[in-house]
């Protein structure tokens, strides 16, 4: 009966979109507050049905009702309680209801917290959002109904792919789709913004808020799937420009440009097309990394679906949500107004340099991803595009935007002074200097392209420092004073710093782990010891365990280093009956910001027995995670500033009282 009401609550769901998107309209273009207020109603009523299908859906998977085809082909009855939820999302359909319930979420958090926003504007965000989310809602309720019955249930279910069942994994999904679908309301205001034909300062302090939470939370939920994929498959990276990887990649960079470009727009009320056509952009990419995980064109853990009528489907979505936007924004773009002109050297032509870097890379990323898959189906030759070919293409431009990136923030608007700017960050240039010769010359001899990155790693830290201490006049005045100063300067400054921060660490993390790990792999018996880097991993044991719905053989290393004996590490490899499937647990010992990381591999017969064990060492591997967590964190620093929650001000207010009262 729960699954009955959850088809229900989908089905009204998707009326109720469609109501959000009649009703929102027809209230912009009679300027009926009724009609406005119902289509804000109905935004509400949308997510109210769509999450009660989404948690029918997990009662299905948590009580293992196995009537229900999707809970029968992605859980089983034996898997912790913690795993069975996480399946809710863990198939094809169950991650598209998820999708669902985030995007009308999104428009309800429109309806609700967007009471500062214009009479003619707000309904025609929130009919936009309607109009993607009734899409959405149809093709996951006529397409892809996650409460399909079963004629005939079975006893038991197929279980959920076992290198799925992770903690991290658990709680990747639901981030990574907050922050994918957050983007729909930047889309949303873009399209409302090219109806209305104004795109102005206040357009701009309207759209940061709701850019800053996707970019936050996407930040979050592609910095957890890098986590789980660097301890969970036991390949002993963290990334490796995989498709699905630059799905989620994509959106973030076009969401990184926008928040850069919507301040230009904001301050100077300049570059509003470039603006609007991110906003358009970032939404786009994530809608076609949805098509790409969910289609069948690409085949990962990470992917879902392998149905191509569904993947057509999913194609059209996107075709017709992409297209009527960027259709709109041909038509339109040409009247909005270019806004105050600025110097080449101001801070506004340093976030346009550093837009040019982020757009080039994006083109790189989408040339590399796409290609393949496009080249594969007009000949049907199968190629792949790796590392080298993003490290020569993306690696630069990156590299340049790195080096510019500290110069902005002490740039005057309109027009700025480069030297000044130069002898301020002086500090900065010799400290990364330094380092990096230092580095090249004692810690990594002859490596000159991992030093060019801690350079710029150290570049960024120092260069991010620097523009606090100088709003602070640390140096100038007294102690006292700069504290003042810098516990009175504003959370979006705070944000802005730490999220620059946090972009040097990651650098740095990448960088020497990159550079300098060390892998050492050897089939040991019990007694034998492997050397890797500094330490010497003795086995002492194997033994069998059992799981709540594994088996397992674990191992048992023991460490020495350079200080003496350092514990124990166990690794194991599981077996899961029901997958047939066995995977790798691997062993974390963390020394300070670096990772000794082990795996055990399968047991080799003949003689004596042994069993493969590679090891790593990977220096500075905990900077590459906890770098883009500091950038999460800034970002969310920056959204609770009070100048950017409320909207567009008293002044934008008093302007726009005419419009309002119309």
């Amino acid at each position: 009966m729960i699954a009955e009401l959850g088809a229900f609550a989908l089905l009204l769901a998707f009326v109720l979109s469609l109501a959000q998107f009649g009703l929102s309209a027809a209230g912009r273009i009679r300027r009926d507050a009724g009609l406005r207020g119902a289509g804000e109603g109905a935004s509400v009523g949308a997510f109210i049905a769509s999450a009660t299908a989404f948690f029918a859906l997990m009662y299905a998977f948590v009580t293992s009702d196995f009537s229900v085809s999707n809970v029968a082909a992605n859980s089983h009855s034996d898997q912790p309680l913690l795993y069975r939820v996480a399946a809710t999302w863990g198939s094809h359909e169950g991650s598209m209801l998820l999708w669902c319930m985030a995007l009308s979420g999104f428009g309800m958090a429109v309806a609700v917290f967007g009471k500062g926003l214009p009479t003619t504007l707000k309904p025609l965000v929130l009919a936009s959002q309607g109009a993607l989310g009734g899409l959405f809602m149809a093709y996951t309720a006529f397409a892809s109904n996650p409460f399909v019955r079963l004629a005939t249930p079975p006893v038991e279910g197929a279980a959920l792919n076992p290198i799925l069942q992770d903690p991290f994994m658990a709680i990747h999904p639901p981030f990574l789709y907050t922050g994918y679908v957050g983007f729909s309301v930047v889309f949303s205001f873009a399209v409302a913004a090219l109806i209305e034909g104004r795109v102005d300062a206040a357009w701009a302090r309207w759209v940061r808020p709701w850019t800053l939470a996707a970019w936050s939370f996407l930040t979050v939920g592609i910095t957890l799937g890098s986590f789980w994929a660097y301890y969970e498959l036991g390949w002993g990276g963290w990334w490796f420009w995989d498709p699905v990887e630059n799905a989620s990649f994509m959106p973030w960079l076009a969401g990184t440009a926008l928040l850069h470009s919507a301040i230009v727009t904001e301050k100077r009320g300049a570059l509003p097309g470039w603006t609007v056509f991110l906003a358009l952009t970032a939404f786009t990419f994530s809608m076609l990394g949805a098509f790409l995980v969910r289609s069948g064109v690409l085949t990962s853990v990470h992917a879902f679906a392998v149905d191509p009528t569904r993947g057509v489907l999913l194609l059209t979505i996107l075709g017709i949500a992409a297209g009527s936007g960027f259709a709109l924004f041909a038509w339109r773009a040409p009247s909005l107004k270019a806004g105050g002109l600025f110097a080449p050297i101001s801070r506004e032509g340093a976030l346009v340099v550093n837009n040019l870097f982020l757009a080039g890379a994006l083109a790189t990323v989408a040339l590399g991803t796409l290609y393949p898959l496009i080249r594969q189906a007009m000949t049907g030759e199968a190629i792949s595009v790796g590392a080298p070919f993003f490290a020569l293409t993306f690696g630069p431009l990156m590299a340049l935007c790195l080096l510019v990136l500290p110069f902005g923030p002490l740039l005057s608007w309109k027009r700025g002074d480069l030297l000044g700017a130069a002898q301020r960050l002086f500090v900065a240039a010799g400290a990364s200097l330094l380092v990096g010769l230092a580095w090249l010359l004692v810690v990594q001899p002859g490596k000159g392209f991992s030093a060019i990155g801690v350079v710029l790693g150290i570049w960024l830290v120092v260069g991010s420092l620097t523009e606090l201490f100088v709003r602070a006049r640390v140096g100038v005045v007294g102690s006292g004073e700069a504290w003042r100063r810098l516990t009175n300067l504003p959370r979006g400054t705070w944000g802005m710093t730490l999220a620059h921060i946090g972009l040097g660490v990651f650098v740095l993390g990448a960088v020497v782990e990159t550079s300098g790990r060390i892998e050492a792999a050897q089939a040991l018996t019990v007694g034998q010891s492997l050397q890797v880097g500094a330490y010497t991993l003795t086995l002492k044991g194997v033994e069998a365990v059992q799981g709540p719905n594994y088996t397992a053989d674990r191992g048992t290393l023991l460490v020495t280093g350079p200080h003496g004996p350092g514990g124990a590490m166990t690794p194991e490899r599981r077996f899961y009956p029901v997958n047939r499937q066995a995977t790798s647990q691997v062993a974390i010992d963390a020394k300070g910001p670096s990772d000794l990381y082990v795996v055990l591999g399968e047991q080799r017969t003949g003689g004596q027995p042994s069993w493969l064990i590679r090891a790593y060492w990977n220096p500075w591997a905990r900077l590459i995670f906890g770098g883009p967590l500091l950038m999460a964190l800034g970002g969310l620093i920056s959204l609770s500033d009070r100048r950017l929650r409320i909207a567009a001000g008293a002044r934008a207010r008093a302007r726009l009282a005419g419009e309002v009262a119309a």
